[in-house]
């Protein structure tokens, strides 16, 4: 994401368009919002002050070990009596009133070495994207009756010295509408730094980039949000506050054309970075003729592999592995289907049998029934009739 218009609107004071200038260079250079937020992190950490507690804190008492044999532990203790501190441990950081574990220092690394092509790429992305009018919208900016972005005034705007003149130019360009958002989002900040001279938050507004200060910066210093910069020291704090690109900036025509100077392949210039892709749309890129042309065909028919049997469970797998053993056991599979067809046959031949020898026991039951009718054959004893 890109400018890419070849040349840009130059408006006057009042806000008509009175000339054309060239685009710079730098403006097209790839927008890496990664590598922004990398460099103006450890930007930010350059102006931090440096904080300790005091190297005195929680040893400003005499106190000794009682060491062993008194049932205690052998923490230093104040000495004395009368009062509720003696016998109190001191020092440690667990004792009431103790030094706290491995207090801060003032010597801490507080600085941070930001390589210089990094930040020369920052800052060049961040230029880049000041032109991109969705970028500015994202950011919060309110550019809707701004008549381009970016937006180039005349050089005149250097020697604006009334902070009236200023706002005149302001509204005449549509960018005072900025402006009144700062001042409506004017609040008291949230925390103990609203006691530490920092009481009041507010938004950022129109950053004035200009080549000389011929009284600008007394004209425009004096409006809420508006900040300003000179062309020859830009930077990324300005440009990208918070790590966030897009900063709605108005730029002077010579701040512009002086663009060109310090980036490019002027005799001194800065280099401007080069995007590794010149079109990001893969897949236009992969359907390409050029590349179909080179690139090997596609593969049909891949080979397609059977999913493997276990040889107890199948007959198949076992055939392939022991084919007597396959043989045997469809034998005894079979027999085992014949057995289940006939028996029915052989249930009834049993039941059959069972039927016929359930008659005769019948007969059985009766003749001996009969015949235990007749009496005790030896009840007159063996005498002969």
């Amino acid at each position: 994401m890109s400018a890419t218009r070849p040349i840009i609107s130059v408006f006057s004071l009042s806000g008509e368009k009175c000339g054309e200038t060239n685009l710079p260079s730098v403006m097209t250079a790839p927008i890496r919002s990664d590598l922004v937020q990398f460099v103006h992190t450890n930007m930010a950490k350059n102006a931090r002050q440096a904080y300790a507690v005091s190297i005195k804190a929680g040893k400003q008492v005499t106190a000794e070990s009682w060491g062993t044999g008194r049932a205690v532990a052998r923490i230093p203790r104040v000495g004395g009596g009368g009062t509720s501190r003696s016998g109190q441990g001191a020092y440690g950081n667990m004792c009431r009133g103790g030094h706290m574990f491995a207090p801060t220092k003032t010597w801490r690394r507080w600085h941070r070495k930001i390589n210089i092509p990094q930040k020369r790429y920052a800052v060049a992305s961040a230029v880049a994207a000041t032109a991109v009018p969705a970028l500015v919208m994202a950011r919060g900016h309110r550019i809707d009756n701004t008549p381009e972005i970016p937006l180039v005034v005349e050089s005149s705007l250097q020697a604006t010295i009334k902070t009236a003149q200023a706002k005149a130019i302001l509204q005449s360009l549509g960018a005072y509408d900025d402006v009144e958002k700062v001042v409506d989002s004017k609040k008291i900040r949230a925390g103990k730094g609203k006691m530490r001279n920092r009481r009041y938050v507010m938004r950022r507004g129109p950053l004035i980039i200009y080549k000389s200060n011929d009284g600008v910066e007394r004209a425009f210093r004096n409006l809420p949000g508006v900040e300003l910069c000179c062309v020859d020291r830009l930077n990324l704090l300005q440009l990208a506050p918070g790590g966030h690109m897009g900063r709605f900036c108005i730029w002077s025509q010579a701040a512009v054309e002086a663009l060109d100077t310090i980036y490019g392949e002027v005799e001194g210039g800065k280099k401007i970075p080069l995007a590794p892709m010149t079109n990001a749309d893969l897949a236009r890129i992969i359907n390409s003729d050029e590349i179909q042309s080179v690139v090997n065909p596609a593969k049909r028919g891949n080979k397609t592999y059977l999913r493997k049997k276990n040889p107890l469970t199948s007959v198949k797998a076992l055939e392939k592995l022991d084919p007597y053993a396959a043989a045997a056991r469809k034998a005894a599979a079979k027999a085992e289907e014949a057995r289940a067809a006939n028996k029915e046959e052989i249930l009834a031949a049993k039941r059959a049998v069972a039927k016929n020898k359930k008659q005769y026991r019948e007969q059985g039951k009766l003749f001996f029934e009969a015949a235990s009718k007749q009496g005790d054959v030896c009840s007159a004893g063996f005498k002969a009739n």
